[in-house]
C-alpha cells in the first residue's frame, strides 16, 4: 500500500466520483484509509470487481489509501466535488438510529454508521459470539466467543469513535419493552436480522410507529436492500411467501430452534466423518470445546483432533461417537450459560438412557419411511449407518471419499437419525425420514464480501432518508453475476405498487375458512393468530365478548371450545388486536368442511368480496388454487434469506392512554373493558 499524492489530499474536501461505465479493484483491506469521515467506504470487498450504486454519490475523506496500481491507471478518477451539505452532516451526527441484529450485516452496518458520523446509536442482538461467526463478523475476536454480540460489538466500535454514544441490548426485540413508545424514539431503524418472525415483528412495530425502516439481506453471493415507509412502499407482505432456506451457522451449530437446522447439522455431521475434505467452519459445527481458546488468549493450544481423525481412533464406534455429540458436547453448550436465560435449554442424552422401544406410529405396510422414528429407533438406525459407512470407507482407495447422496439407504440413515435425536435434545418434533429426506437440500454459505456491500448500501439509504429524499430509495439488488448492463449491482426504476389484496396494508380484513365445529380457540390462537398471522399476545372479540385474552389466564375455560360452541356464525365477523405491535384486523369466519389437502383451515385476504356470502370465499379460494397463491401471509424479499415480514396499518389517531382491557370475571365470556391509567395500565405509546 502508498499514501496518495499529498498535492491529491491537501484540499480538505476531497471526493471520490466513480462513474458507473468505470470498473474499480477495492483491495482486501478496504478502498479508503478514514482518518475522520463524514460518509465511510461503501465496499470492503477482496479482490472484487463492483460498481457504485449511484453515479452521483461523493464520499468526503480525510485521507485516500490506495495501491500503486490503482494510482497509475485511475488518478485522473479523482476529483474534487461539492461535499455533503452542512445540513445533512447536522444530521446525521444528532439523529438516534437503531440497528436490529449485531451479526454478519449488522458488524459492518456499525462500523459504517460510526465512521459515518452517526453519534447516538442503539443495537440491539439476543445472540451471543459462536467460533462460526469469526470468520466474517470481523468486530469479534476469538477472546470474545460466549459474550453478547451488541455489547462487543459496542466496544469494537467506539475505537473508532470514542465520541460515539453507542446503547447495546442483549435482548428480543419482541420483548414487551421495545413497543410501539420505543421505535418512534428513532430517526430510522436498520434491519439486519436474519430470521422471518423478528423481522416481522420490527417491521411492523416501525410501520405503526410511522418511523423508517432500512431492511436488508444477504443469501450467498447475493442481496438487497429496500425502504419500507407506510403511505410510500409497499409493505413486506404484499408479495407471495419467500421460504427461508439458508440459516445462521451459529444457530445450527448451538442454538437450533427448528428441524431444518437439525438437518443441515446432521449433512455436515456426515461430511465431517466420511466426506471430502471437511473445511475448516464445517468443522466448527461439531468443536464445541475450540471455544474454550479464547480463556487461554494467544498462548500455544495443543493440536485440535479433527472428528474424523477421533471417529477414527475410536473404531467408529456409535456409543462413543452418540454419547460426544448428544451429551457431551450439549454439556459444553450448557456450560454457556448466558444462552440459556431465555431460551429453553436442550436435555442431554447418554446412549445408556432408557428410550421407548414401541413402534412411534401405525404406519400402513410399504410407508416405513413416514412415519417418525421413536428415539430408540433412531439410535439403532444411528449404530448400523455407522457400521455400513464405515464398512463403505474402508473399500475406498486412499484419498477417497464417501459423498453423501440422498438416495443413499445408510447415508440417509445417518442423517435422519443424527437430525431426530439432535432435535429430540433440543425439544424441537421430531419429523419422519421422508420428511428429513426433502429438507436435505442445498447450504448457501454467508460471504462477508456480500454483507459489506449490503452494509453500505444501508448507509447510502439512511443519508438519503435523513436528507428527505425517501422517493430515491429504491430498492437495491446485489447479483451474483454481471446483469445485461454490465452491472453487478441494480436499482429498480420504480416502487413496487402495492397489493391491493394484501391483509396487512390494504383492507385489515381477512377471511377464515375452516371446519368450525372442530377448530377450537386454542387452535385459532396458535395455528392461525401467531402460527400464520406472526402474532405476539392476540385478542379476540366478538360482539365486545372476549373470547381469546392477552391476559393470562383470563380464557383458559374458553380455550378448548370450538367457534361453533362459542357462538361464532359462518360469516360472521371477530375483531383481532395485538397491543404488543399495534395491529389491529377484522376477520371473517366461513364455515366450510375441509379435505386432507387443503388441510385444518385456510387464510384470504382479498376481504372486499367476501363479506356478502361463502360462495365469494370459496370461489376466491378456488382461483387462488388455480393460480397457485399461498394461504398464509405473504413473507416477500425474493432475493433475500435474511428479509421477512413487514405490516402496514391505516393511519390512526395518537393511541396515548389506550391501554390492555380487563375483563369482567363474572361472565362466562368476558366482556371488553378499556382499562384507565388509573388501573394500571399497560401504555403503548
Amino acid at each position: 500500500m502508498m499514501r496518495a499524492n499529498d498535492r491529491l489530499c491537501n484540499n480538505k474536501k476531497l471526493h471520490l466520483y466513480v462513474t458507473m461505465k468505470q470498473t474499480v479493484e477495492f483491495t482486501a483491506c478496504g478502498f479508503f484509509k478514514l482518518g475522520y469521515p463524514l460518509v465511510t467506504s461503501i465496499i470492503a470487498a477482496a479482490t472484487t470487481y463492483l460498481r457504485l450504486l449511484d453515479a452521483n454519490t461523493c464520499f468526503y475523506i480525510a485521507k485516500l489509501t490506495v495501491t500503486p496500481s490503482f494510482l497509475r491507471t485511475n488518478s485522473h478518477r479523482i476529483m474534487a466535488l461539492t461535499s455533503i451539505s452542512e445540513d445533512l452532516r447536522s444530521k446525521v451526527k444528532s439523529s438516534k438510529i437503531l440497528v436490529v441484529g449485531a451479526g454478519g450485516i449488522g458488524c459492518e452496518l456499525l462500523k459504517n454508521l460510526v465512521l459515518t458520523g452517526f453519534e447516538d446509536i442503539e443495537v440491539l442482538d439476543l445472540d451471543t459470539i459462536d467460533v462460526s461467526n469469526l470468520n466474517r463478523q470481523f468486530l469479534f475476536q476469538r477472546k470474545h466467543v460466549g459474550r453478547p454480540k451488541a455489547e462487543v460489538a459496542k466496544e469494537s466500535c467506539l475505537k473508532f469513535n470514542p465520541k460515539a454514544k453507542i446503547t447495546a441490548h442483549c435482548a428480543n426485540v419482541m420483548s414487551k419493552e421495545y413497543n410501539m413508545s420505543y421505535f418512534e424514539q428513532f430517526n430510522v431503524v436498520l434491519n439486519a436480522l436474519d430470521n422471518r418472525v423478528a423481522r416481522a415483528h420490527v417491521n411492523r412495530m416501525c410501520l405503526s410507529a410511522n418511523v423508517p425502516l432500512i431492511e436488508s439481506g444477504t443469501s450467498g453471493y447475493a442481496g438487497q436492500v429496500e425502504l419500507i415507509y407506510k403511505g410510500l412502499t409497499p409493505c413486506y407482505e404484499c408479495v407471495g411467501p419467500q421460504e427461508q432456506k439458508t440459516y445462521p451457522a451459529c444457530t445450527i451449530r448451538t442454538t437450533p430452534t427448528e428441524h431444518i437446522h437439525c438437518t443441515i447439522w446432521a449433512k455436515y455431521l456426515f461430511n465431517q466423518l466420511f466426506g471430502e475434505n471437511p473445511d475448516n467452519s464445517d468443522e466448527e459445527v461439531f468443536d464445541v470445546r475450540a471455544d474454550a481458546k479464547n480463556e487461554a488468549g494467544d498462548k500455544e493450544q495443543p493440536k485440535k483432533t479433527s472428528p474424523r481423525e477421533w471417529a477414527q481412533q475410536t473404531g467408529y464406534e456409535a456409543e462413543l461417537l452418540f454419547n460426544k455429540l448428544f451429551n457431551d458436547d450439549i454439556l459444553y453448550n450448557l456450560s454457556m450459560s448466558d444462552l440459556w436465560k431465555k431460551r429453553k435449554p436442550p436435555v442431554p442424552l447418554l446412549w445408556n438412557n432408557n428410550f421407548d422401544d414401541s413402534p412411534s406410529s401405525d404406519s400402513p405396510v410399504g410407508m416405513n419411511d413416514q412415519k417418525v422414528w421413536t428415539i430408540a429407533e433412531c439410535k439403532q438406525q444411528f449404530a448400523d449407518a455407522l457400521k455400513a459407512l464405515k464398512e463403505a470407507s474402508l473399500e475406498l482407495g486412499e484419498g477417497e471419499s464417501l459423498v453423501w447422496d440422498k438416495d443413499d439407504e445408510p447415508a440417509m440413515n445417518l442423517v435422519a437419525a443424527a437430525a431426530n435425536i439432535r432435535a429430540h435434545v433440543y425439544g424441537i418434533p421430531m419429523k419422519s425420514k421422508f420428511d428429513i429426506k426433502a429438507m436435505a437440500g442445498n447450504i448457501i454459505p454467508a460471504i462477508a464480501t456480500s454483507n459489506a456491500v449490503v452494509a453500505g448500501m444501508i448507509v447510502l439509504f439512511a443519508l438519503k432518508v435523513l436528507d428527505s429524499k425517501m422517493e430515491e430509495c429504491k430498492t437495491v439488488y446485489l447479483r451474483n453475476s454481471v446483469g445485461f448492463r454490465g452491472a453487478f449491482i441494480a436499482p429498480e426504476k420504480h416502487f413496487p405498487t402495492r397489493n391491493p389484496k394484501c391483509f396487512v396494508c390494504s383492507s385489515q380484513q381477512i377471511s377464515l375458512v375452516t371446519d368450525m365445529k372442530k377448530l377450537t380457540l386454542k387452535d385459532l390462537e396458535k395455528l392461525v393468530l401467531k402460527g400464520q398471522l406472526s402474532m405476539i399476545e392476540p385478542e379476540v372479540m366478538m360482539d365486545e365478548k372476549v373470547l381469546i385474552s392477552s391476559e393470562e389466564g383470563e380464557t383458559d375455560h374458553l380455550a378448548n371450545k370450538t367457534l361453533s360452541e362459542v357462538g361464532v356464525l359462518s360469516g360472521g365477523q371477530l375483531k383481532v388486536e395485538d397491543f404488543v405491535q399495534n395491529y389491529e384486523i377484522k376477520m371473517i369466519v366461513v364455515d366450510k368442511q375441509l379435505n386432507e389437502d387443503e388441510g385444518r383451515f385456510f387464510i384470504t385476504g382479498d376481504l372486499d368480496t367476501m363479506k356478502s356470502s361463502t360462495k365469494e370465499i370459496e370461489a376466491e379460494k378456488s382461483t387462488s388454487e388455480t393460480n397457485g397463491a399461498a394461504s398464509a401471509p405473504s413473507t416477500s424479499q425474493p432475493e433475500s434469506d435474511e428479509d421477512d415480514v413487514v405490516m402496514c396499518t391505516e393511519d390512526e389517531p395518537s393511541t396515548s392512554g389506550l391501554s390492555k382491557r380487563k375483563s369482567f370475571e363474572e361472565n362466562p365470556i368476558p366482556v371488553k373493558k378499556r382499562r384507565t391509567e388509573a388501573e394500571d395500565c399497560v401504555i403503548i405509546n
